[in-house]
């Protein structure tokens, strides 16, 4: 496929790039620094804001799939704000572009831990992650009354860690999934491993899911 990634340079992005590029797929990497993108003959870095809609768009055209590791960066001080800018950016510019099928990866905030009650309304919640995990709840409350996109929405387990790709896995839904009494924990490679499955053999279409060991 040929697959437009954003956010390409971060902690999940960089694994995604890394399965997808694996797998064989063109990739065009849409970044704020491309300086930062390998050398690699499937792949293209393309410099954008992803809070200018237009250039984006541009940017998108041509390309089967759009996976987004948006995070517009846990140091700012407005991350909610500039989150839920960017990812409404981001949908309005897939559209634009004619692009159906687009995959995001959020937060383990929105997560359910009981009947009605999410992670991120907890007490313990950190607060470290709050504003963050708002702004993530918030682009997946859009994408759940989105109609035109076949969007698919990847929430991490409480516990998202460097680690090694195993390949090996469960799949949840809108749950938090847990280890016993402990919260689950997934590898950022094999994270992006399942939102890589999901791109080549969609299973949730219009859905969001979780995965973890």
């Amino acid at each position: 496929m040929k697959i437009a990634l954003i956010g390409a340079t971060g902690f999940v992005g960089t694994p995604l790039l890394q399965e997808a590029l694996n797998r064989g797929h063109q990739v065009t990497a849409l970044v704020r620094h491309p300086e930062k993108i390998p050398q690699h003959a499937a792949l293209k870095a393309v410099k954008v804001d992803v809070r200018d809609t237009d250039a984006l768009a541009k940017s998108l055209a041509a390309h089967d799939v759009l996976l987004s590791a948006y995070n517009p960066g846990w140091g700012e001080t407005d991350i909610r704000a500039q989150f839920i800018a960017g990812s409404r950016s981001i949908l309005a510019a897939a559209k634009q572009a004619g692009i159906k099928r687009v995959l995001v990866v959020g937060g383990a905030g929105s997560l359910f831990v009981a009947p009605g009650l999410q992670l991120i309304d907890t007490p313990d919640f950190p607060a470290a992650y709050k504003e963050g995990a708002e702004g993530a709840r918030q682009a997946l409350n859009d994408l759940q009354s989105e109609k035109d996109l076949e969007w698919t929405f990847l929430s991490p387990p409480a516990l998202l860690e460097p680690g090694t790709r195993t390949g090996q896995f469960r799949l949840g839904g809108d749950q938090l999934l847990m280890s016993g009494e402990q919260p689950a924990r997934i590898s950022v490679a094999d994270l992006a491993v399942a939102l890589l499955d999901e791109a080549e053999q969609p299973q949730h279409i219009r859905q969001r899911f979780t995965v973890a060991y």
